[in-house]
């Protein structure tokens, strides 16, 4: 009777121990989902600030440009479309940090308006005293170095959000990923991938 008693006790023992470690292994894999997700959100921030640094530039680059090419209004006219396209997707993207969704319209936004810059620099080249533009200058200065702040940001942001996948992904996280609404992965950056993408914003003056 004695030895039942303590087989009895022994295996108590075993699987209360066994749930504690489990729970304990939960709420330690969760803690951890929740930490990375938060670092790439607040990464996403330093993205946030700097796009949109980089598109209250650019109505000003419009603004200066006009007064040399009034004969190129749809040029202007497709970069400010383009500008506020990228704005909106902005917004999107920053309401939800790392959803495929809003990141990839980001993405198409970016890519959108790098394609109206890469026009509007063919069209300076015929405006050599808009090219002089003492302002015209001084902008494009500070949106070089906006879009430097940007990469910076974004490979901040790519970086953080490729620790939160691996994580989400590795066994056995990945068994209960889902259960804690961590069902998909972050969605990346990539508008800078491409050569006429990560020239377009800035203009060789």
């Amino acid at each position: 009777m004695g030895s039942v008693a303590t087989v009895v006790v022994v295996l108590a023992v075993i699987i209360i121990g066994g749930v504690v470690l489990l729970a304990g292994w939960l709420i330690s894999a969760y803690n951890k989902l929740v930490a990375l997700k938060a670092r790439f959100e607040n990464a996403f921030a330093q993205i946030n600030v700097q796009l949109t640094r980089r598109y209250d530039l650019i109505p000003n680059i419009v603004k200066v440009a006009k007064t040399y090419m009034e004969h190129e209004s749809k040029t202007l006219q497709d970069v400010i479309e383009a500008r506020n396209g990228a704005v909106a997707s902005l917004k999107g993207a920053a309401a939800t940090p790392g959803d495929p969704s809003s990141i990839e319209a980001l993405n198409a936004a970016e890519k959108k308006l790098a394609g109206s810059f890469q026009g509007l620099r063919v069209q300076l080249e015929a405006y050599p005293d808009l090219k002089a533009n003492t302002v015209m200058m001084q902008l494009s200065e500070e949106l070089t170095s906006t879009e430097n702040r940007v990469a910076f940001a974004r490979q901040a942001f790519n970086d953080a959000a490729t620790a939160y996948n691996i994580q989400r992904n590795s066994f056995p996280t990945a068994l209960v990923a889902g259960a804690f609404g961590h069902a998909r992965d972050a969605a990346l950056l990539v508008f800078d991938n491409e050569k006429d993408i990560q020239a377009a914003p800035r203009i060789d003056l």
